[in-house]
């Protein structure tokens, strides 16, 4: 995980639907950027679902909302439509973003050790500085978590 206090890593990536996204083209912005394991699994959707539900109140404090995973960006498409997200799904299946921002990491599960994403949160301002990361999200509580973040 990346600390507070640095200016956030730029990157190019494109969304569900084909478009590239910079990090630079929300600047005057904050940005909510969060990292997820994989599309359509059950933590997963619980964030993501929680940011859609909570993204006009996001949009109301100036803050966009980006979720960036190895997903292809068809999965992230029908990620967005059998979910109804409104927000921008990225995809990095080459996983630069994913370890610029230092979120691939190894894990354990039931005693399985692997290399994946954990699931992180970063909150950029709108010059580009990270002023909040936390590398221990509750996948249900993370958007309202971010919400008072912003207050």
């Amino acid at each position: 995980m990346l600390n507070t206090g640095i200016k956030a890593p730029n990157f190019e990536l494109t969304d569900q639907n084909g478009t590239i996204h910079t990090l630079e083209e929300y600047r005057g912005k904050k940005v909510i950027l969060y990292f997820y394991p994989k599309d359509n699994t059950p933590g997963c959707t619980k964030q993501a679902c929680g940011f859609s539900e909570r993204y006009p109140q996001f949009m109301e404090k100036g803050t966009v909302v980006l979720g960036v995973s190895r997903d292809t960006v068809a999965s992230h498409k029908k990620f967005e439509e059998k979910y109804g997200l409104v927000f921008t799904l990225l995809s990095d299946p080459e996983r630069k973003v994913i370890e610029a921002y230092d979120v691939w990491k190894e894990k354990k599960n039931y005693g399985k050790v692997s290399m994946g994403v954990v699931r992180t949160t970063y909150l950029i301002d709108e010059n580009g500085i990270i002023i909040r990361a936390n590398d221990k999200v509750k996948a249900a509580e993370d958007a309202e978590k971010m919400l008072g973040e912003l207050e």
